[in-house]
């Protein structure tokens, strides 16, 4: 499975085996069923998580029981709820498998540590959030100015993958949008 973050670390920069040993020194391995929970709401997030395989979710659940998924993430993207990691505060989300999935997991005080200990990854971590930053800006533009088939289009561009692999009513709840709006744009009726 460490192979997989190997491979991954030396696509964004250059790192020597014996500072990958290191990173491996730091992390821990985690399996997950589909629908098993990596976070619940309530708990406080303890690691760092790269998903080596298989594809997850993160999301809350109203006070009338509707999911709003907020992320998608599959191999080679990081999953956490950062703000219960920073401050030690109970999760306002869950993070569960939608398929089978192998992780690869830093506790935030190991990251830490790797981070200092391996400059070029604690780089390379710092280049991801910023990343992260951007995306989720470009997100919450998106959600609040964009239409349904606008946000529809976007992602099936943007995540062609997730569009194949996701069920259909966790991308209605990923755009904010319902089931039925989705199978419309799914399936637009031909014009008269």
């Amino acid at each position: 499975m460490f192979e997989v973050f190997k491979a991954y670390v030396r696509r964004q920069t250059t790192i020597s085996d014996e500072e990958l040993a290191i990173l491996e020194s730091h992390a821990k391995f985690k399996k997950l069923r589909k629908k098993q929970y990596l976070l619940q709401e309530g708990d406080v997030c303890r690691y760092h998580c790269f998903i080596a395989s298989g594809l997850m979710r993160t999301y809350s659940v109203d006070g009338k029981g509707n999911e709003h998924i907020i992320r998608f993430a599959t191999k080679d993207w990081w999953i956490s709820d950062r703000e219960s990691l920073l401050f030690g505060v109970p999760s306002k989300f869950n993070i569960d498998a939608i398929e089978e999935s192998e992780l690869i997991l830093f506790d935030k005080d190991e990251m830490k540590v790797a981070m200092e200990t391996v400059p070029v990854f604690g780089q390379l971590v710092t280049d991801i959030l910023n990343k992260s930053f951007v995306i989720n800006q470009n997100r919450i533009h998106e959600v609040i100015s964009s239409t349904a088939e606008e946000k529809y289009q976007n992602f099936v561009k943007r995540y062609p993958d997730f569009a194949l692999r996701v069920p259909q009513a966790m991308i209605a709840s990923y755009l904010g949008i319902t089931p039925e709006t989705l199978s419309r744009l799914r399936n637009p009726k031909p014009k008269k």
